[in-house]
This record gives structure tokens, sequence and C-alpha cells, in this order.
């Protein structure tokens, strides 16, 4: 019954968080990212500034042949910042130097992985830990690579060298 009672209430934050993030008319039914501001495109950012890039995007990459779209594939070895919801590599863990970045909260706990182009794999650079909340969205800020790397929750589409992990928002 304690366990029937938890996996409710996940699911019902779950499906809170996301029609909260992804605003009054939220994204099509077949679209499972949040948030729903995020940006899909790649626009041009200053030197400094990361590009936003958000999950419609990293779709795009083909995880079957490796291809990714013109636009994707424009911003390997680039400073780019994403939105998402963090997964511990070690149970429990509530900070760690390597995690996944996942498009919606829940997602390789209870239920089947995403596909690898909804999968990012975290690396912090200089063994800098990240704060990780599963239950609340962050914004990733690092370098990003397009490259297939085996996790426990199976395939994983990206590579980022994590700079700074911080809450999500405006």
């Amino acid at each position: 019954m304690i366990d029937a009672s938890r996996r409710l209430l996940s699911t019902a934050a779950a499906m809170l968080l996301v029609v909260t993030l992804a605003g009054a008319g939220g994204p099509p039914a077949d679209v499972t990212e949040v948030p729903a501001n995020a940006r899909t495109d790649a626009p041009a950012a200053a030197d400094d500034e990361p590009t936003e890039v958000g999950w419609r995007l990293l779709a795009s990459l083909d995880y079957r042949t490796g291809e990714p779209s013109e636009e994707l594939a424009a911003l390997a070895g680039k400073l780019v910042k994403i939105p998402g919801f963090t997964v511990p590599l070690e149970d429990w863990a509530s900070s760690a130097t390597e995690f996944l970045l996942v498009p919606y909260v829940g997602a390789c706990i209870h239920t089947p992985p995403p596909p690898p182009n909804q999968l990012v794999y975290i690396e912090m650079e200089d063994g800098k830990r990240a704060q990780l909340d599963g239950w609340n969205p962050v914004w990733v800020e690092g370098v990003l690579e397009i490259e297939m790397t085996e996790s426990v929750y199976g395939y994983v589409g990206f590579t980022v060298s994590g700079q700074r992990v911080y809450p999500y928002g405006p």
C-alpha cells in the first residue's frame, strides 16, 4: 500500500511539474520536454554566453545512425545551457561529479529510460560536485559533445563537461 501511494504521489508530482513548467497551453501530447519555453533552435550567443539548447533540438540526433541535424552538429564543442532534471548514477546521491540530465522528472528511476537522444551524461569539470535534486529542474552549463556513452541506465547520446549547475528559472 505504501509503495502504491508513493508511485501515485510521484506520478502526480511529475504531472503537476510538467504542467507548471509547460505553461497554460502545454506541449503537444507527443512531446515530453520541459520546460516548454526552452529554446529549440541554436541562437547565436556572445562568446562568453552559453547557447540555450532545448530538448527538441537534442532529439534531432538520430541515435540509430549517430547523425545529428545541422543545427545540433553546429553546437558540438560549444558552451551550452540545457534545462532538465538530474539523475544520480549512484543510489541516493545528493551531490555528484557525474550524473545524467533528463527532460522530465523521474526518468530512468522506475520506468524504461528515455532514448539516447533524450539523455545527457554530465561530468563536472575539475572534480566539482553538483547538488542533485531530481524533483526540481536545473540549468546545466558546459561544453557539449555528441557521442554515444553507456551508463547504468543504457546508452546516452550526449556528454557535457559541466561547468555550472543551478536552479531553473528566468
